[in-house]
């Protein structure tokens, strides 16, 4: 088994559950500020100004703390897209060697048998280069359940000879978007610029010197760069 992959359903509970308490304070929260926002309206004119200050801090300081909640709900998402596409990758690793070790094992047994050896010789260049598939996972049309065993030659055909360091090395799925200054898919964890009009708007935090969360607005080099051009 692969190591690890019996703790993922519980891994992934406690994730969801985390999201969804999180979900949950945010909802909490907006309660908050719709009910200081209609005191507010309520009492201004009555209000000091330095009373209307204080109130209207309250109500910014409740807004920041909504996305501060929504922002570890998206990086905690994050994190668990990329716990699971770490287990499939893993599992494709081993699916492949498992394939491949079961292929040897059947070629080498094509050897010891001078029939079967004799329709090996017979496949033509064009079948071999047609069984090179290079897909993270194959179709149910050519698993090997879907083949008849005969002579070992016709299954071990049906084996796609990928070799488990190609699935790791494998290209991301063209369709997944791409983030950051490296325009890579999202990994690992990321913070999101708080420029609204930043054009790629997530990064990873390696790629912009980063090992923490910091504290209050964060903005990416290239928005930085903007605005002091603009100055």
């Amino acid at each position: 088994s692969v190591p690890g992959i019996e703790n993922l359903p519980c891994e992934l509970q406690r994730n969801f559950q985390l999201m969804r308490e999180l979900d949950q304070r945010t909802e909490d929260k907006k309660a908050e500020i719709d009910s200081l926002a209609a005191e507010y309206i309520e009492s201004v004119k009555t209000m000091l100004p330095e009373e209307r200050v204080e109130h209207l801090k309250k109500i910014q300081s409740a807004y920041s703390k909504c996305k501060e909640y929504s922002d570890d709900k998206v990086q905690l998402a994050m994190q668990t897209y990329e716990m699971v596409d770490k287990h499939i990758r893993r599992l494709d690793a081993d699916l492949a060697r498992f394939e491949a070790d079961l292929k040897d094992k059947l070629e080498g047994s094509d050897f010891e048998n001078p029939g079967s050896r004799s329709l090996k010789k017979g496949r033509s260049q064009k079948d071999k280069r047609g069984s090179r598939g290079r897909g993270r996972r194959t179709s149910e049309e050519d698993t090997p359940k879907k083949k008849k065993l005969k002579g070992g030659s016709e299954f071990a055909d049906t084996i796609l000879s990928v070799h488990p360091s190609d699935v790791l090395d494998m290209p991301v799925d063209p369709n997944e978007p791409t983030y950051c200054l490296c325009h890579q898919v999202s990994y690992g964890e990321m913070i999101g610029c708080d420029n609204p009009d930043c054009p790629i708007e997530w990064f990873h935090f390696a790629c912009v010197d980063l090992t923490t969360k910091p504290k209050g607005k964060w903005f990416c080099p290239r928005c930085v760069q903007e605005k002091k051009k603009k100055k």
